[in-house]
C-alpha cells in the first residue's frame, strides 16, 4: 500500500467523532479511509500533543551531543588553562558536567567555537623582568657597530631547514664566531667539546 497524505483536519474529525461517541470507529474508519492502527498512532499524538500533526523539527543533520551550557563550560576551561589535553577536557566533562562523549566531539566543538591547536610560548622561570630592564638599559649606551655577539654557531649553505648530518662515530667539533655588523669576524673550531680554556684561550687570541 503506498503512502497518501492525510489531512490534519481528517485527523482531527476522526477523533472528535470518537471522542463525542457520535460514530462507531468502524463507520468512522469508513468514513476516513485509514487503518485502525493510524488511527489509535493519531489519538496518541493528540493526547500527548494537543495537536494531530507531529511538531515540525527546525533542526538539520544529527542531534548535538554537547548543549550551549555545555559549550560555554568548555570555552571556559580553555580560556582558564588553554593546555589542556582532550582527555583531560573530556574527565572534566564528565565530572562535572555528567556529560560521556569521545575527545573527538570535544575536538569538533571547540574547532567550530573558532579555537584552534597553537603553540605555546614557554617562559623560563628564572626569567627576571626587572633584570632583562636592566640590561637593555646598560646595552642602549653603545651602538650597533660596537657590538659583538659570540656563540656556537653551524653554517649550512643548502638549506637552514637540515637538523642531522652524518660523521664518522666518535668525531665531534664545536665552532665559536664572533658575529658584528660585518658579518663573522673572528671563528674557531675545536675538536671535541668547547672547555672554559679553550673559550678563554680564543677570547685572547681570536677577539681581542
Amino acid at each position: 500500500m503506498s503512502y497518501r497524505k492525510i489531512s490534519a483536519d481528517l485527523k482531527l474529525a476522526a477523533i472528535k467523532l470518537y471522542e463525542q461517541h457520535l460514530l462507531d470507529l468502524d463507520d468512522i474508519l469508513d468514513c476516513v479511509g485509514f487503518s485502525e492502527r493510524t488511527f489509535w498512532r493519531i489519538q496518541k499524538q493528540y493526547n500527548e500533543t494537543g495537536h494531530v500533526e507531529p511538531p515540525i523539527s527546525t533542526s538539520r543533520g544529527r542531534p548535538r551531543k554537547l548543549h550551549f551550557d555545555d559549550i560555554t563550560y568548555l570555552l571556559a576551561l580553555v580560556r582558564q588553562c588553554p593546555d589542556w589535553f582532550l582527555d583531560e577536557l573530556l574527565d572534566l566533562l564528565d565530572t562535572n558536567r555528567f556529560i560521556a562523549v569521545h575527545y573527538t566531539t570535544i575536538h569538533q566543538e571547540l574547532e567550530r567555537a573558532g579555537i584552534s591547536l597553537k603553540k605555546l610560548q614557554i617562559i623560563a622561570k628564572e626569567r627576571d623582568e626587572d633584570l632583562r630592564a636592566d640590561f637593555i638599559r646598560q646595552m642602549g649606551q653603545y651602538s650597533a657597530d660596537e657590538m659583538g655577539f659570540l656563540d656556537e654557531f653551524s653554517k649550512d649553505e643548502r638549506t637552514i631547514q637540515r637538523r642531522r648530518g652524518r660523521a664518522k662515530r666518535g668525531k665531534r667539533a664545536s665552532m665559536r664566531g664572533l658575529l658584528t655588523l660585518d658579518g663573522i669576524v673572528a671563528s674557531t673550531v675545536v675538536e671535541g667539546s668547547m672547555t672554559r680554556e679553550k673559550f678563554l684561550h680564543f677570547l685572547e687570541h681570536g677577539v681581542v
